[in-house]
């Protein structure tokens, strides 16, 4: 049963971002809407270092504790549009910690002023700095919403080019149809907590630019999955984009890929963001950290 926490939140986001006609804002007043939203409360025990190497830029997000770690790799959500490594802290920062890991969070750049596939060409830039210092068989790959289809193209930009995959991936609520053919946009436009059904269809318009919607580097749901790594799927059976999540888990399936599909119920879009507020989301990123351990364990020992 959805705790009363969760429940509460629901209601908040109802009354506040579900209302709002995200696909009519400009860029730059979103961007101001949710960064003055940020919850700050932060693991005192993560160390943040900013990075600004060529075109990786980004930040370090370290827990305590000598010796090597893993290293997530993770990208922010945001509809393409919005976030940054900021206003993510408040979940990524305990997800280092719980998962015993480095984390680099990207600042990839945003739509329209950079429009598909710039963000994509920012993911490989960074992978490719971060092997030169980590092994891939130590690299776990993740992301939310925009986020989450974006490491999923980058996955497949990566496999596309002979390059070695990171140990594993794990998506929240992965945006992968921009083209919004999902049954779940219209048959959960109500139950979705946090937006409205026009905003879905309309928004992932800035983001594919001058390309098709359909693209698979606009959304990976219609690129090739053979050939990736273990993934780990969270996705909310309530919400618009569940079927973006339920799609690529089967396409990933039917391709070989080992899936882990962890579905909630009567959650809102990424949970785990809320980490601070409700249980739910403290069992969605320790399910995470167990993952993490797992694959580059596993992984690890499978490359020596």
């Amino acid at each position: 049963m959805t705790s009363l926490r969760a429940q509460l939140a629901n209601r908040y986001l109802r009354l506040t971002m579900k209302k709002k006609p995200l696909h009519l804002i400009e860029a730059p007043a979103l961007r101001r809407y949710f960064e003055a939203r940020r919850i700050p409360i932060y693991p005192k025990d993560v160390t943040i270092e900013p990075v600004a190497e060529g075109a990786v830029k980004g930040e370090w997000q370290r827990p305590a504790g000598g010796g090597p770690k893993p290293v997530i790799f993770y990208m922010h959500g945001g509809g393409y549009i919005f976030g940054s490594t900021g206003l993510y802290r408040s979940m990524t920062m305990p997800m280092a910690a719980i998962a015993g890991a480095d984390l680099f969070s990207l600042d990839y750049r945003l739509a329209p002023e950079h429009p598909c596939p710039a963000a994509i060409e920012d993911a490989l830039a960074a992978y490719d700095w971060l092997t030169a210092r980590t092994p891939p068989a130590r690299i776990v790959l993740g992301g939310d919403s925009a986020g989450g289809g974006l490491a999923l193209a980058t996955l497949q930009a990566l496999r596309q080019r002979g390059r070695p995959m990171p140990a594993g991936a794990f998506f929240y609520s992965p945006w992968t149809d921009l083209a919004a053919t999902g049954a779940t946009v219209a048959s959960n436009a109500r139950a979705d907590a946090m937006f409205n059904e026009t905003s879905i269809r309309e928004s992932g318009k800035k983001y594919a630019g001058a390309l098709d919607l359909k693209d698979p580097r606009v959304s990976p749901l219609y690129g090739d999955f053979h050939g990736l790594p273990p993934l780990l799927v969270l996705a909310s059976r309530d919400e618009m984009l569940f079927d973006d999540a339920r799609r690529a888990v089967e396409k990933a399936k039917a391709a070989g890929v080992s899936v882990r599909f962890e579905p909630g119920e009567g959650l809102c879009h990424v949970w785990p963001l809320f980490y601070p507020l409700f249980p739910e989301a403290k069992a969605g990123l320790e399910t995470t950290g167990a993952f993490v351990r797992e694959r580059t364990k596993t992984a690890g020992k499978i490359a020596a």
